[in-house]
C-alpha cells in the first residue's frame, strides 16, 4: 500500500526563484568572449548540477581555452550583480505559504552554494525563514550532487521524514532522477522557455505547467488544518 505524503522538498533555482535566466545571461557573456555560442540544449545538460560539474560540461562541450574554475570565476563576477534581484516564480510563495499554514514540514534542496543561496534569498528572508530545513550544494554532509539522491535523502533526514513520505518539486530532468532514486514522489515543472523535451520527465509522478496548478487536496487528502496534520504526522 502506497505511503502517505507527509513532507515536501523543493528545488530552488528555476522552481521557487526565477534565477535560471541569470545563469543563461552569464554563460552567454562569458562564452561570447571566446567567440562561442551558449545553446539552450547545453543549458539543459547543466541544469541542477553542482557548479563545478556544470562548468566542466560547458568548457568541454565548447572547447573553451580556460579551466572550469576560471569559467566559474568569470561567471561569478556577472552573477554577483544579478542574484540579489531574484524574483519568485509564479505560485512559489503561495504554495510554500499554504504548506506552512497546513503545518507541513518543508525543505529546500538546492545545488547552489550557501554563499550564492544567501545572495539569492537575502531580500526574501521572511519567505525562506518558513522552511524547516535548507540544504545547499556545499553542505558538509553532502558527498554527491544530483542526479545522485544524496541531497534529497539529507533533506528528508533533517525533516525527520521517511523518504517514501516525501514529495519533491523539481524543474530539471536530473533533479527528477535524483528524487526518484531517493524513493520519493515527484512533481515536475519544466521551464517551457528552455525548450526541454517533455519526454525527459515521463518518470515523474505528475508534470505541471506551473506551481499554480498544484492541488494540495490531491496529495494530502486527510489534512484539513494544521492541528490535524500535527496529530497525524508530526515527529
Amino acid at each position: 500500500m502506497p505511503k502517505k505524503i507527509t513532507h515536501i522538498i523543493y528545488d530552488m533555482d528555476g522552481l521557487l526563484l526565477d534565477t535560471e535566466p541569470f545563469y543563461t545571461i552569464a554563460a552567454q557573456e562569458v562564452t561570447a568572449r571566446f567567440g562561442k555560442e551558449f545553446a539552450p540544449s547545453l543549458k539543459v545538460k547543466m541544469m541542477g548540477r553542482r557548479a563545478e560539474v556544470s562548468a566542466k560540461i560547458l568548457v568541454e562541450a565548447l572547447a573553451l581555452p580556460i579551466t572550469p574554475k576560471e569559467y566559474l570565476e568569470m561567471r561569478g563576477e556577472i552573477l554577483l550583480k544579478l542574484f540579489p534581484t531574484s524574483k519568485p516564480r509564479p505560485g512559489a510563495k503561495e504554495i510554500t505559504g499554504q504548506g506552512k499554514s497546513l503545518g507541513i514540514r518543508q525543505a529546500v534542496a538546492t545545488s547552489t552554494s550557501r554563499e550564492n543561496y544567501a545572495l539569492k534569498t537575502g531580500h526574501h528572508k521572511e519567505w525562506f525563514d518558513l522552511f524547516d530545513a535548507i540544504i545547499t550544494g556545499d553542505d558538509k554532509e553532502l558527498h554527491r550532487g544530483k542526479p545522485a539522491p544524496d541531497i534529497f535523502l539529507l533533506a528528508a533526514a533533517r525533516l525527520g521524514a521517511e523518504p517514501a513520505n516525501c514529495l519533491v518539486f523539481e524543474d530539471s530532468p536530473i533533479g527528477v532522477e535524483a528524487a526518484i532514486a531517493a524513493g520519493m514522489k515527484t512533481v515536475a515543472i519544466p521551464d517551457s522557455s528552455l525548450g526541454i523535451d517533455i519526454g525527459q520527465f515521463t518518470k515523474a509522478d505528475i508534470v505541471l505547467n506551473s506551481l499554480e496548478e498544484f492541488n494540495f487536496s490531491e496529495w494530502f487528502p486527510d489534512i484539513k488544518d494544521m492541528e490535524e496534520y500535527t496529530e497525524l504526522y508530526s515527529k
